[in-house]
């Protein structure tokens, strides 16, 4: 969990070199955390609204988590880019299809330059892993209480047109 809070608080620190591990933790706890957001927010309109068409109801929750996941994402993925000693704008290669995503998924699976890069010192052999400028502390919470927000707001909208 540390490393996925870690890209949270680094999320639009484009420079310097992220591990495989912080890299595929962050990935991981973000499928874990879209699953589980969209799984409560089907569960609270389903009960709330009484019916099956919860799309309408629940694409201001998607919309929210992606907004606050994309930028850390693509930070965290560039970071990584940066650790194997690719540029950042490696990224793009996915945009090719099929042959760009697996040779995306072999860059993040390479593993870590062992020695000084362009863009820092080893990730694994550093002692500032977890070095955190103090405004980024902040804007992390934000990124994490702009969603829960949207959430709520409609289910209180939900529960006040229920009750009328």
């Amino acid at each position: 969990m540390k490393w996925f809070i870690k890209g949270l608080k680094h999320y639009a620190d484009f420079s310097g070199r992220a591990r495989r591990k912080e890299y595929w933790m962050f990935a991981l706890f973000s499928v874990i955390f879209a699953a589980a957001w969209s799984f409560l927010g089907i569960l609270v309109f389903t009960f709330l609204n009484g019916s099956n068409n919860i799309a309408a109801e629940n694409i201001i929750l998607i919309m929210s988590y992606l907004v606050v996941f994309t930028l850390p994402g693509m930070a965290v993925a560039v970071r990584r880019l940066h650790d194997v000693g690719k540029s950042g704008w490696m990224l793009l290669v996915s945009l090719i299809p099929i042959i760009g995503g697996i040779w995306l998924f072999v860059l993040m699976l390479t593993n870590s330059q062992p020695e000084e890069n362009r863009y820092g010192p080893n990730p694994k052999t550093s002692l500032t892993t977890f070095s955190e400028p103090a405004r980024l502390k902040s804007a992390a919470v934000v990124l994490i209480v702009v969603p829960i927000a949207a959430f709520l707001t409609q289910v209180l909208q939900l529960i006040a047109q229920n009750l009328s």
